[in-house]
């Protein structure tokens, strides 16, 4: 069993690193800058975690949004031992409903849960473009 909280702003570094580590996500995040993770979760606007009744860390959520037209969820990781019950829906809704349900919520999907969107009603849009980070 599993609790989603309804914010966790004050997430540590450590326990986001260890929660990444446990999904796939942590293959395309910068776990080993802890200052970097550090500032991407003091710069986010929603943070919702989901946890098991222990108080560990099964999921999380991480979202920057103006909370009237649109919020990019940034990151979504569930721990792969926690996974298929659920707590990834969850936790999009309950970013959604923090950031505003009246904003459009966006993100790019990790290339292992490319079908689990739409599985959940999301909608995929067939046009993103990107720059990434400058080395």
């Amino acid at each position: 069993m599993y609790t989603v909280l309804d914010i966790e702003p004050e997430l540590q570094a450590s326990e986001f690193i260890d929660v990444l580590q446990r999904s796939t996500l942590s293959q395309r995040r910068p776990v080993e800058d802890i200052e970097r993770i550090e500032g991407m979760l003091r710069n986010a606007n929603v943070v919702v975690t989901a946890r098991d009744t222990e108080g560990l860390l099964v999921g999380v959520s991480r979202a920057i949004t103006d909370f009237h037209y649109c919020t990019y969820l940034s990151d979504l990781a569930v721990d792969e031992a926690f996974q298929r019950r659920g707590i990834g829906k969850r936790l999009i809704e309950r970013t959604h409903s923090a950031a505003g349900l009246a904003t459009t919520l966006i993100l790019l999907a990790a290339p292992a849960a490319r079908e689990y969107y739409g599985h959940i009603g999301m909608r995929k849009h067939d046009s993103c473009w990107i720059i990434g980070p400058a080395e």
